[in-house]
C-alpha cells in the first residue's frame, strides 16, 4: 500500500501539517510546521511500512550515496531508496526542490 501515509493540514486550527496513516485511519504525526518536512516524514514512513506493518528487509534497498537518475518526460532527480510494493520495485526520487516522487523502476535511467 504505497501512499499509506499522506500529508494533511492540521485539524487543530493551526497552520501546521500532519501525517495521516490510512491503514489505521489516524494521525501518525501532528504539529509539523513545514509542509516539506511533513512530506519527507510521510515518504520515510512509506519506506518503513506497507499496508500490513513493517516492510520486510528484503523489500527495501537503500542507495548510498543517492544517485542521479533521469525519468522519461520528467526532470532529473536523486534516487536514495528502492522499495518493493506489490511485486513492483519503486524508487524514491527527489527533484532539485526536494519534492519526493515514487517512480517505477522501469521508468528510471542512471545519468
Amino acid at each position: 500500500m504505497l501512499g499509506r501515509f499522506t500529508v494533511r493540514p492540521a485539524d487543530d486550527g493551526s497552520n501546521g501539517f500532519g501525517v495521516w496513516d490510512g491503514a489505521v485511519n489516524g494521525w501518525r504525526a501532528t504539529g509539523i510546521d513545514d509542509e516539506e518536512k511533513a512530506y519527507e516524514l510521510a515518504s520515510d514512513l512509506d519506506v518503513q511500512y506497507d499496508a500490513h506493518g513493517p516492510r520486510a528487509a528484503d523489500k527495501v534497498r537503500h542507495v548510498d550515496p543517492a544517485q542521479p537518475v533521469q525519468r522519461a518526460a520528467w526532470a532529473t532527480g536523486e534516487l536514495d531508496v528502492w522499495i518493493n510494493d506489490n511485486g513492483q520495485w519503486l524508487g524514491r526520487v527527489r527533484d532539485k526542490d526536494g519534492h519526493v516522487t515514487w517512480v517505477p523502476g522501469t521508468d528510471l535511467r542512471p545519468l
